[in-house]
């Protein structure tokens, strides 16, 4: 498991599970602690990300925020890593 910290207010936090198939990786976008938005990106075989949780962490701010929060989370995600 692994937490980032967007900013005061939101965090993602995302695991990864072990599936018959190959694992999948799981994310939780917090709002002041509250869970507030779930999603899950199944693989079959091995990823080719830039930083684990690239794309869960990119789905879960694509999805949820709208353009100029976007922006800034995704330069935020860059930011940590």
């Amino acid at each position: 498991m692994k937490n980032f910290k967007l900013d005061n207010i939101y965090s993602i936090v995302c695991n990864w599970k072990n599936r018959r198939n190959g694992f999948k990786h799981t994310a939780n976008l917090y709002k002041n602690g509250l869970s507030i938005y779930e999603t899950k990106i199944c693989y079959l075989n091995r990823t080719w990300e830039r930083f684990e949780y690239e794309s869960i962490l990119t789905k879960v701010i694509t999805k949820y925020f709208n353009d100029k929060e976007k922006e800034n989370y995704l330069q935020v995600i860059k930011d940590i890593i």
